[in-house]
């Protein structure tokens, strides 16, 4: 099975939440199989009830499988390790000091891993203190340059945007886009994204010159009556990636 990411020719690739195999087969189908879909480690009690189901995950759906931490929660940190370095999914989220550890378990360099950044509202400066400990602190504020070449460091693939809100952050958006092109590292927006403002945020990044995106759209196309992410929501923001 692919270790890597489908993406498209122009490097990019969906990211949506999975509520269940079936949910997940349904959303893989509707992008052509050109997603990874999100199973959250805080929805389980224990790594081996994680780890069980993201395998049954895995086997259904080549892969493409995204191991989450849950809104963020760093407190999930350490449970992602060790619930990645079973499943071997395509994709990782972390927090910025859980990367390291991440990617020492898994043991190659082919699953992407994410470091997760806030917006500090000063464009070209983030906040690397995401961890559990360290998100409880004053905030560590850096040059967004200085944060990439720290996860590349740790073996890191992308920076992970979050919380977006929307297009709250638009212009620290583009900072930090247009660092990833010139450091030739991936981006990952995440938080507040929908079908309205997809194209827009995903039009910055490649316009900065991203060479791999993998936006992230949650709760905005989960169907609230049943949990599942919609199938004919993952279409159309699949028709729209094609677009670029």
């Amino acid at each position: 099975m692919e270790l890597k990411p489908n993406y498209l020719a122009n490097g990019i690739c969906l990211n949506v939440l999975a509520n269940s195999v079936e949910n997940a087969k349904a959303c893989y189908d509707a992008a052509e199989g050109h997603v990874v879909l999100g199973v959250l480690t805080k929805n389980y009690p224990t790594d081996e009830a994680a780890i069980e189901d993201m395998l049954k995950y895995k086997a259904e759906i080549n892969n493409a499988v995204s191991v989450g931490l849950g809104a963020g929660d760093p407190n999930q940190s350490a449970m992602v390790v060790r619930v990645a370095e079973a499943v071997q999914p395509q994709h990782v989220n972390q927090v910025f000091t859980g990367v390291g550890a991440s990617r020492a378990r898994l043991g190659q360099t082919e699953t992407i891993i994410n470091g997760l950044v806030s917006p500090t509202g000063k464009v070209g400066v983030v906040n690397i203190a995401t961890g559990p400990l360290s998100s409880q602190t004053t905030p560590t504020e850096v040059p967004i340059e200085t944060a990439i070449a720290l996860l590349k460091d740790m073996g890191g693939s992308s920076i992970k945007f979050f919380p977006m809100k929307g297009l709250a952050h638009i212009e620290e958006f583009k900072a930090v886009a247009q660092a990833c092109a010139d450091h030739d590292f991936d981006l990952e927006p995440t938080g507040g994204i929908d079908l309205e403002n997809f194209e827009q945020i995903v039009k910055i990044a490649k316009d900065a010159g991203v060479k791999r995106i993998i936006p992230h759209v949650y709760s905005s196309i989960i169907d609230k009556a049943t949990g599942d992410t919609r199938p004919e929501d993952v279409a159309k923001l699949y028709a729209m990636i094609q677009q670029f």
